[in-house]
């Protein structure tokens, strides 16, 4: 099957061991998928002329001093966004919210209780069996964001722009362990 030509995804690397399987995931998809690190400039991005960009997950924490952080104005770019785990709290903690460590480190299966239907979660139902791996977790949102689903131990495991089409889920729909993983990502 040809790739989708008109369309691209760049994915931004903060370090996740499964950042490749994400830009994969994508190109299974037949839509043309690039990795970059972390910090490319938005004149770079601008170079690629990407459709959307989605920010990987990775093992640092957001709240140590010097964690990787992407150029603020990828978010002036008028780019549809997804935020994966670590993508997620970055992006969050970056436009008003706050990132705390979670109870417990969290690595596994989870079920998710979807709040609301949502293009990103379109055909799920209510429920959707994921897989987590992180420490951190986003503790608390800011008034641009609204809460699509969350689970028994993480209040905020996805959120969506009120009026960008920015997303971010802190499970990790690339792995197989994520029963509707690919179907998240299409959507």
């Amino acid at each position: 099957m040809a790739h989708d030509t008109d369309h691209s995804i760049v994915v931004l690397d903060f370090g996740s061991q499964v950042s490749q399987l994400i830009a994969r995931r994508i190109r299974e998809l037949n839509v043309r998928s690039q990795l970059v690190p972390c910090d490319v400039s938005v004149d770079e991005l601008k170079e690629l002329a990407p459709s959307g960009l989605i920010l990987s997950g990775g093992p640092a924490s957001v709240l140590s001093e010097g964690s990787p952080r992407p150029d603020p104005a990828i978010f002036e770019m008028g780019l549809p966004i997804l935020g994966i785990c670590y993508g997620l709290q970055v992006m969050g903690m970056m436009l008003g919210g706050e990132v705390a460590p979670a109870t417990e480190r969290e690595y596994g299966p989870a079920t998710l209780d979807l709040e609301e239907d949502s293009p990103i979660f379109a055909g799920l139902g209510n429920r959707a069996d994921v897989w987590m791996s992180h420490g951190d977790q986003v503790s608390q949102i800011s008034d641009q964001f609204e809460v699509l689903a969350q689970s028994e131990t993480c209040p905020v495991v996805a959120i969506k722009h009120r009026e960008n089409p920015w997303y971010g889920v802190q499970f990790h729909p690339e792995v197989v362990h994520t029963e509707e993983g690919k179907a998240i990502l299409s959507n």
